[in-house]
């Protein structure tokens, strides 16, 4: 069993990079990828912890894109931290995450939200001030009451939108594409069927828009995820076989920010990735974590 797409702390789930190793280790699990949301903060922490608790790991991140002026998710994993198409992008990316959270934060307060910077900054986590921040404030705040995707879906994304932020902060697919490959990442579209993705496009539309994006460079796609219907995991599979796809697979755990999801197991024991699918990867990156630079050197951003 393994797991290809989870989130620590340094995004939005409860789980320190550390800790999620520790919890992979505890259930049995023979790897695991850290692909926190457009940070890569957590992968020396959870390397570290892999060498010690001796985990397979690979280092990831999911990207937010713009594709066709809405967003998909795209998981890059295994890319070389020290390349100059990395830093050159990852830069950028950063920039522009970080550049409008306090517009956002005056704009929450302004909707009469008990909300300031100085109330955020404790809840920074990667050393940066951003979105993921304000939510883990407003999770904290025990008056707003909903779980993490209605606090989402009720402040943060609206914010987002009426500042017409959603789509300018995130790069375009196929800029990150392109760049996240000559770093030397594997790219895999994350959950096609949800609305960050294809979900209310027809199965000749899906089909049309994931084979451009193999042909403009991306990888493969999740052949396995928690809350694929029968239908949508045989439409991946389908997809991953005609166009020689990469397959990937997990299970976007978040901790206790996504309770009815489990570290490798996905809901109710519904996923189980193979192993096949990490060993296949780690012969097409470029840099594995056995013997990455950055992770040696603490060469992070």
């Amino acid at each position: 069993m393994i797991d290809l797409h989870v989130h620590s702390t340094m995004s939005d789930g409860t789980y320190t990079p550390s800790q999620l190793i520790k919890l992979a280790k505890d259930k049995g699990l023979k790897a695991i990828a850290l692909t926190d949301h457009d940070t890569i903060y957590g992968n020396k922490e959870a390397y570290e912890a892999a060498k010690k608790y001796d985990m397979e790991f690979i280092h990831g991140m999911e990207l937010s894109l713009n594709y066709n002026n809405h967003q998909i998710h795209v998981v890059a994993l295994g890319f070389d931290e020290e390349s100059k198409a990395f830093k050159d992008f990852y830069h950028e990316l950063r920039q522009k995450k970080q550049s409008s959270i306090v517009s956002v934060i005056d704009y929450l307060q302004k909707q009469g939200l008990d909300i300031s910077v100085e109330k955020v900054e404790p809840f920074i986590a990667g050393g940066a001030l951003d979105k993921y921040a304000i939510l883990r404030y407003l999770v904290s705040d025990k008056s707003k009451a909903g779980d993490i995707q209605y606090l989402w879906d009720r402040y943060i994304d609206p914010a987002f939108n009426n500042l017409n932020l959603k789509i300018t902060e995130n790069p375009k697919a196929e800029d990150a594409i392109q760049a996240m490959k000559k770093a030397g990442a594997v790219t895999s579209l994350a959950h096609f069927h949800k609305k960050i993705g294809f979900k209310n496009y027809t199965r000749e539309e899906q089909e049309a828009n994931i084979k451009y994006l193999h042909e403009i460079g991306l990888d493969g796609m999740e052949a396995y995820y928690p809350n694929y219907s029968e239908d949508d995991e045989k439409f991946a599979h389908y997809l991953i076989e005609k166009y020689g796809l990469v397959p990937t697979g997990g299970t976007d755990f978040h901790g206790a920010n996504r309770p009815s999801v489990d570290l490798g197991s996905g809901t109710n024991n519904n996923l189980d990735v193979p192993y096949e699918f990490y060993q296949n990867i780690c012969k097409l990156i470029t840099v594995s974590y056995t013997h990455l630079r950055a992770h040696e050197t603490g060469a992070y951003l």
